[in-house]
């Protein structure tokens, strides 16, 4: 299979960079400007938002918390927090040079789902924009919107490579035999027995990103 056949769709999030980190960093500050309760009341409208949409939306979940404390002028510095935050320095090791591997074998292409202000800067300041030319694709439930992503970049076969199963078993199901699905088992969704029950294996399992340099498309296709 020609190089220019396969296209590579690579979640963000604890795949290529560690969001677990990102949010204990946010919680850490919150509790320290703000106080630990302050902390726990986001913690939960953020736990009811994801609930609610189906993605993780920060700036959602601190619009709600400043409805409950209008008077909290000090809140608006956590906006700033999250918006310069140092995304590049939470890229897993080699996260960039995978995608530059990854390219060299076909077309690179992020796949992620979130809001449509703070994941998008996330991935650019990251580096990750810059990495794969732009061309990122961000959705609400991106294993609902495979018609749309091969309209948007066609291949004979895709290879998908995400941190969470549900995420892989759902792209099986509906590409069957068109795609191959990649585990990094990083971050807690890959490591919590109840996420990950019930969901067939990955065709390839890899315990951090940076192990897929040791992989060409040969081996990736043949598994």
């Amino acid at each position: 299979m020609a190089a220019d056949d396969i296209v590579f769709l690579v979640d963000v999030d604890n795949t290529l960079l560690d969001n677990d980190r990102l949010i204990s960093d946010l919680m850490q500050h919150i509790a320290t400007e703000y106080g630990a309760q302050s902390r726990e009341r986001y913690s939960q409208i953020l736990e009811t938002v994801r609930a609610q949409l189906g993605y993780v939306d920060y700036l959602g979940a601190l619009q709600q918390y400043r409805l409950e404390h209008l008077d909290a002028q000090g809140l608006l510095g956590m906006s700033g927090y999250l918006i310069d935050y140092p995304f590049a320095q939470r890229l897993y090791p080699q996260a960039l040079q995978v995608l530059a591997h990854l390219q060299s074998m076909g077309e690179t292409v992020i796949l992620s789902d979130g809001d449509v202000v703070f994941q998008p800067r996330k991935i650019q300041k990251s580096g990750i924009w810059d990495a794969v030319e732009g061309r990122v694709l961000i959705y609400v439930h991106k294993e609902q919107m495979l018609q749309s992503v091969a309209q948007r970049y066609p291949a004979r076969h895709y290879v998908m490579i995400d941190d969470k199963l549900r995420i892989l078993d759902s792209l099986r199901t509906q590409w069957q035999d068109r795609v191959t699905t990649v585990f990094p088992r990083q971050g807690h969704y890959a490591h919590d027995t109840a996420a990950i029950a019930g969901f067939a294996p990955a065709d390839v399992t890899v315990e951090s990103i940076a192990e897929l340099l040791n992989y060409d498309a040969r081996d990736l296709l043949g598994a």
